[in-house]
């Protein structure tokens, strides 16, 4: 059930998965089951999956990845410090676990990266590593007495298989198979009573690799015999009595002539080899020890000691790196087992005679070695993982940082990596998003199109990316850009991102918002597709849906302060001034560097009345960003209201030197000098404002303050 369940979430089909694993207990299965209730969004379900409400003291299954699933569930349940506090404890049990510290970035609760990946770290994945490899050690311990048991319990067998085959006549062929058939089943009992390993478990690949440096074969392990001809060859015994049942089952097998077809065509039908390539190693194994004891006197079978289906897995696991077909392999050898045939029947059963005790002990001398040279990876293992948490905390910092804001920090950590790692795609979609926090889009459209060149078909950032070129005005890169996505992933919401930017910058805002909607259905998750969405509200003046929008990307991401600066301009422009000032104070919380939060802040607080904190703002926004004519155009404003004109004029010159083709700066500039009753300069401004062709609300408000010109600003107000 599980296997099925987890076919159905790769399948992308979390509900089949749900109705399969629903009531299950065993910790694998609730953890599959939490997995396809977080994809259906029924967070409650999942979290009583991986904590039973009536057993509070539970372990939660699967050790690192369930604390990191439950992190999830409670932060999308807005339970930050639960969240939190899950998240670390996943970091600790498997320091490696990436995604949990980019968790943490993004709630803003991420330690410092080189304490998190520092030397604590290395000690947890090197007394892992021990613990793993004492485990593989006591398996093969076990595998050893389980071996010399099996042995042992062969013998007996063997002497009773002789003396039943000595008492029966050739034409009771049949009872002699029958009773061949009932043997592989007492064998299989004594192999799985002798041994609990399953067959079904995976060999783990440190024991694997250790065998096969001492070039001794695994103990034999096989299933149930099936009840054909056919089958017989898979006795879970080793070569010696594999060949003396070979012996006894050669009269039928010469007698029915379809066998061979039926091993051709079983061949091509199933990929499990087991049997026919350990016939096979039996055969070449009883040669081998026949021209040892013409030899030496003595008969040794620990070299080939345990043809069995575990061994075949070996193989068949050096085959698959060799990248061969099991199926060819399979045809193969049901041609060549009957060449061997004659070799199993004519083989001298002095096999049987070898000693059990000299096979233990060549097994012990091997498992010996590949302890040696386990050892001597220990080493390995340590520098291997102080190299990768070295890389892990320059960009685990660097992400921190950015997540904090803190761009400039942000890119001087990154550039501490080394070429071959800072030129990935990944670490440059990150440059790229902070240099678009930085709002120096040019270099993000740098950073965002090297990341495109090496990793074409990436679409970390690419949302990001579109938005760079929407306020750069790159209509034809924007949309080649959309199109890209879209061919490369239908189904991403990155991929509609852009497509919505691409149509928002034609000021088709319906059918960008429609784009933005498909993002957000593609992905519920995916905050940025929620603020695009409020944009696009805003746009079409539809505030209502506009302030849903926000607050919908808020319940995913709450330190998503895009979405609260986009709620704080639709309370400004509804002059709901206490919200807007509330709204806009978040966002600067969040991202306290951002110099259009602060303008808009200060705008807010000028509004209310608060010229003094205002002024404060504005100055904090000007040093933020010196290219950001904003604030100091609000700064100018907020002098006017003060009656300060000499220093807001001072402050409009120097505005005209970073934006000199903005209308807005000569109309303030004109509305200056008609206060002080200097009109010729005022009408110059004005003429100049409507020159640089504003737009037609800004036209009017110009021309009417031109017919006003001469009328003081006293009456002026009074009408």
């Amino acid at each position: 059930m599980q296997l099925l369940a987890g076919c159905f979430l790769h399948n992308n089909q979390a509900y089949a998965a749900y109705h399969i694993l629903k009531g299950t207990q065993m910790a694998q299965s609730r953890y599959l089951f939490a997995i396809s209730c977080f994809q259906m969004d029924l967070l409650h379900e999942a979290e009583a999956a991986l904590c039973p409400p009536n057993e509070p003291g539970a372990e939660i299954p699967n050790g690192a990845a369930g604390h990191y699933l439950l992190g999830l569930i409670y932060r999308y349940t807005d339970r930050r410090r639960s969240a939190i506090q899950h998240f670390q404890q996943a970091l600790s049990i498997d320091p490696l676990m990436w995604c949990a510290y980019e968790e943490l970035c993004i709630l803003g609760a991420a330690e410092d990266a080189s304490s998190v990946f520092g030397e604590a770290a290395v000690l947890s994945i090197q007394k892992q590593y021990l613990h793993h490899r004492s485990e593989n050690l006591q398996t093969l311990n076990d595998d050893l007495n389980s071996a010399s048991a099996r042995n042992n319990n062969s013998d007996e067998v063997r002497i009773r298989q002789l003396k039943h085959t000595q008492s029966n006549n050739l034409r009771d062929i049949p009872t002699n198979y029958q009773g061949t058939v009932n043997l592989g089943g007492a064998a299989s009992q004594i192999v799985n009573g002798g041994s609990n390993i399953s067959f079904y478990n995976t060999p783990s690949p440190v024991a694997a690799q250790n065998l096969q440096l001492s070039s001794i074969a695994p103990p034999p392990l096989c299933r149930n015999t099936q009840q054909n001809g056919s089958s017989i060859n898979s006795l879970g015994a080793d070569n010696c009595s594999r060949s003396t049942v070979n012996s006894i089952i050669q009269a039928p097998r010469r007698k029915f002539v379809d066998e061979g077809k039926l091993r051709k065509i079983s061949g091509r039908l199933f990929s499990d080899s087991g049997p026919r390539r350990s016939s096979r190693l039996a055969g070449e194994a009883v040669a081998n020890t026949n021209v040892s004891a013409a030899n030496n006197g003595t008969t040794n079978s620990t070299k080939y000691l345990g043809g069995s289906k575990l061994n075949s897995i070996t193989l068949r696991s050096m085959a698959v790196r060799k990248g061969q077909s099991f199926a060819n392999e399979n045809i193969d050898e049901g041609i060549q087992n009957e060449a061997f045939d004659d070799s199993r029947s004519n083989a001298s059963l002095s096999v049987s005679s070898s000693s059990p005790s000299s096979g233990n002990r060549t097994l012990e001398q091997g498992a010996t070695k590949s302890v040696g040279g386990s050892l001597t990876n220990d080493a390995k293992i340590i520098n291997g993982a102080s190299e990768i948490l070295g890389l892990l905390r320059i960009l685990g910092e660097g992400h921190r940082l950015s997540c904090l804001f803190r761009c400039q920090d942000a890119l001087d950590v990154y550039l501490k990596l080394p070429y071959k790692h800072y030129s990935t795609g990944w670490v440059l979609s990150q440059v790229g998003k902070v240099y678009f926090e930085l709002v120096d889009y040019l270099e993000a459209d740098r950073a965002f199109s090297l990341a495109r060149h090496a990793s074409p078909h990436s679409l970390e950032g690419m949302d990001v990316y579109s938005t760079v070129l929407y306020h750069l005005k790159e209509d034809m890169k924007l949309s080649y850009l959309a199109q890209e996505l879209i061919s490369t992933d239908r189904l991403a919401p990155q991929s509609w991102c852009a497509m919505g930017n691409c149509y928002s910058l034609q000021k088709d805002h319906e059918t960008a918002l429609k784009n933005f909607q498909r993002a957000v259905q593609l992905n519920p998750r995916f905050a940025y597709a929620h603020t695009l969405c409020g944009h696009e509200y805003v746009a079409l003046e539809d505030f209502e849906n506009g302030i849903q929008s926000y607050q919908s990307a808020l319940r995913v991401d709450s330190r998503h302060y895009n979405s609260w600066y986009g709620l704080g301009m639709i309370y400004l422009r509804q002059e709901k001034l206490e919200f807007s000032e509330h709204h806009f104070r978040m966002a600067f919380q969040i991202n306290p560097r951002s110099s259009v939060v602060m303008s808009y802040l200060g705008t807010s607080l000028h509004a209310l009345k608060r010229s003094e904190d205002a002024m404060m703002m504005m100055e904090k926004a000007i040093l933020a960003d010196k290219k950001n004519p904003l604030p100091m155009y609000q700064k100018a404003n907020i002098l006017i209201s003060l009656e300060r004109f000499d220093e807001a004029l001072q402050v409009l010159e120097e505005l005209k030197e970073y934006a000199p083709r903005e209308s807005s700066v000569y109309a303030l500039m004109g509305k200056i000098y008609k206060r002080r009753y200097m009109h010729e300069k005022a009408m110059l401004n004005f003429g100049l404002a409507l020159d640089l062709k504003p737009s037609a609300a800004d036209v009017a408000t110009i021309k009417a303050a031109i017919e006003k010109l001469h009328v003081p600003d006293e009456i002026e107000d009074n009408l």
